[in-house]
């Protein structure tokens, strides 16, 4: 190993693009405790989702056992090293009233809006991560981080309407690049100089504004409608251009990555999938730590996977609706063998956020996860007991190590909870029987 100063930026290249990555300064911007900036703001709390496709099988997933020290069924044996830091909740149900039942879409949407879609191209409300990005995700370089290991860019679960659906980075070298490319700006660096093409797409932009302004008083009201959206996009564009304007914070926990060299194999066997979704969560944590964002989505798989496995001649998604049950065994031995491997990469993306030191604790202390799948039985396609999990504290708001059943209330309860909990401080959400303004108060501090 070399011998590296506190100050230096590690600077390399990765497909000709030059990137520098921040070594550590260690608990010098922390207070005594180590459980707050020295200027006395705590550390931020950050907020993300985690998707698999394809739900589970109940009888071999969902635990006899409620509450603390629950039991780990097979299909969720891989939880075991993450069981203390995260929730199981199961027995919540999804309902989609009078609209349409558009499989593997009505679970996953009601769970993120809490409405249900009354089709494929018309996404109600918004997703739950743009929510809270509005009122935690406003000062940092990338509002929300939108991620999928599918290596499929269509495989997005976060909108702000129809007409704006977050493309999700689907390379782990273009994440790389997003994150610590010629945009990034080394929160401990020892001096700040501000980014002269930044400065002037900020000049360029501010000229745009003011003639968008003159074509808003001359246009009609669709056409203003459409125009203020188009406005306020521009609006926080250049809030974006601002914080790269301005010095960062500096961040303890934000330290050396190792570069992304090369693509890891594309494909959809599991092995590759698994691979991508290591790669994509380490660089994840370290945006995190170096407060890029502190809103992010990661999907494992697509809500109609179609994930391989060597030897088998069928994805994931086929198998679920063509594989027999084994009279013995009572399930479809071939999809479980899918959703164990979710559970192995949802149990490493809760780790890697553990593992990663911040102040007096862990990453994963100060953040909260929210994690589902599209469907709970995928055979039939069934809305009822969609398998959800959380992560992380909040920064000691949320209890954990929890399995929690809903005896049929709705889904949206979590998401309302984990709402209040990052003070959105909303009086109810959901719409006809998925409306609800009660918290689950179990998991509460």
């Amino acid at each position: 190993m070399k011998d590296f100063s506190r100050r230096r930026v590690l600077r390399g290249l990765v497909n000709g693009s030059a990137v520098g990555v921040a070594l550590p300064l260690l608990n010098m911007f922390l207070n005594g405790n180590g459980n707050a900036m020295a200027s006395g703001a705590p550390l931020p709390t950050r907020f993300g989702t985690w998707i698999w496709g394809l739900g589970m099988n109940d009888v071999i997933f969902t635990p006899k056992k409620t509450g603390a020290n629950f039991d780990l069924p097979e299909e969720i044996a891989a939880l075991a090293p993450v069981q203390k830091h995260i929730n199981l909740f199961t027995r919540f149900n999804t309902f989609k009233d009078a609209a349409p039942l558009m499989c593997h879409h009505t679970g996953w949407v009601i769970l993120r809006t809490g409405m249900a879609p009354t089709s494929q191209e018309v996404r109600p409300g918004e997703t739950i991560d743009v929510a809270v990005a509005k009122k935690i995700g406003s000062t940092t370089r990338l509002p929300i981080l939108n991620v999928t290991a599918t290596g499929d860019v269509r495989d997005s679960y976060s909108y702000e309407s129809s007409n704006s659906v977050n493309a999700p980075e689907f390379s782990p070298i273009g994440l790389y690049q997003n994150l610590f490319g010629a945009d990034y700006q080394d929160p401990n660096a020892a001096e700040f100089k501000p980014d002269t093409r930044v400065m002037m797409r900020k000049s360029v932009l501010s000229g745009v504004l003011e003639e968008t302004k003159e074509v808003q008083r001359q246009a009609g009201s669709e056409d203003r409608e459409k125009l203020d959206q188009f406005f306020t996009s521009l609006r926080d564009l250049e809030r974006q251009l601002d914080l790269q304007l301005s010095k960062p914070v500096p961040r303890a926990a934000c330290m050396r990555l190792d570069d992304v060299e090369e693509e890891p194999t594309s494909g959809l066997d599991t092995v590759k999938v698994a691979q991508r979704h290591t790669v994509m969560t380490k660089l994840m944590a370290m945006a995190l730590a170096c407060d890029q964002t502190r809103v992010f989505n990661m999907a494992y798989a697509g809500e109609t996977a179609a994930t391989v496995k060597a030897g088998y001649d069928k994805p994931h998604h086929t198998a679920t609706h063509e594989e027999f049950t084994d009279p013995v065994l009572g399930y479809q031995p071939e999809v479980s063998w899918f959703t164990r491997r979710a559970m192995e990469s949802w149990a490493e993306f809760v780790g890697i956020l553990a593992d990663t030191k911040e102040g007096d604790g862990t990453l994963l202390d100060h953040s909260l996860v929210y994690a589902m799948s599209d469907i709970s039985y995928a055979k039939i396609h069934s809305l009822d007991n969609i398998p959800m999990f959380t992560a992380g504290t909040a920064g000691g708001r949320i209890k954990t190590g929890l399995h929690i059943q809903g005896d049929g209330t709705p889904g949206t309860r979590l998401g309302y909870t984990l709402m209040n909990v990052l003070g959105l401080d909303i009086p109810s959400w959901g719409t006809l029987s998925n409306t609800t303004s009660k918290e689950i108060s179990e998991i509460l501090v």
